[in-house]
């Protein structure tokens, strides 16, 4: 066999090249999804530092008004306003349970103190309400007015008329027990907008929320005797 071919000697056989044939229309649509893949990666990358700086901006902001609230803070050292009801006189405070209705008279006067030393108050729409058994009895307004530093007003109020009030079975208990006692568990709550003014400057209004949880006795000579009305704090809530 070896004779027959001439003592050649044969490798493996070769395969004929494989013809790739291309398409222009294809080339030129990878070309454009190449370029919106680009743009498209540009607008990500663009849109997340344009982020980034929108958000150190806002912490930088942030950041500087804590600062200036602080050292303000510091310098001004601003502490609560104290109310205190120093005198309450009641003359009438009749209830009907057939009717509903609730006969009263109740003069009030309060103490408000500015501990501040170096800011004003401003005291504007103010408004008392009464309330008996979580019942709003009676509503009255009193003047604005401006409070300077280290300084206590005294302002007064009267409540009076008649009222619907719907009393439950718990809340007509607890009349009846008043009235044997001569002694009535009246709430006050006080209503207004605050301004603090330093210098030329006011902050902006808020709205506290002080309520005085008073017992009051009747003015008769029975009760007089036996109960006589104490200066009572009140709770500020702002």
């Amino acid at each position: 066999m070896a004779n027959g071919l001439n003592g050649a000697s044969y490798g493996p056989p070769i395969k004929p090249p494989v013809k790739t044939y291309y398409s222009h229309g294809r080339r030129g649509s990878d070309v454009g999804c190449g370029i919106c893949g680009c743009f498209s990666s540009c607008l990500l990358c663009c849109g997340g530092c344009l982020v980034n700086i929108i958000c150190n901006i806002l912490i930088g902001v942030l950041v500087c008004l804590g600062v200036v609230a602080l050292i303000l803070w510091f310098i001004l050292r601003p502490n609560v306003v104290k109310f205190q009801v120093t005198e309450a006189d009641l003359t009438r405070f009749e209830f009907d349970p057939r009717s509903h209705n609730l006969h009263y008279n109740i003069s009030l006067n309060f103490s408000i103190r500015n501990p501040n030393q170096r800011l004003g108050i401003h005291y504007d729409q103010l408004e008392v309400r009464g309330y008996y058994g979580d019942q709003r009895f009676s509503a009255a307004n009193m003047m604005s007015f401006y409070q300077g530093h280290k300084n206590t007003t005294v302002v007064g109020t009267e409540l009076n008329g008649q009222k619907l009030v719907l009393l439950g079975a718990g809340g007509r208990r607890d009349f009846r027990e008043d009235r044997r006692s001569g002694v009535y568990r009246i709430d006050v709550k006080l209503r207004f907008k605050l301004r603090f003014k330093f210098g030329f400057l006011n902050s902006w209004a808020v709205r506290p929320k002080i309520k005085c949880h008073l017992k009051v006795p009747l003015s008769t000579s029975s009760s007089d005797e036996r109960f006589q009305f104490h200066p009572t704090k009140c709770h500020v809530d702002l």
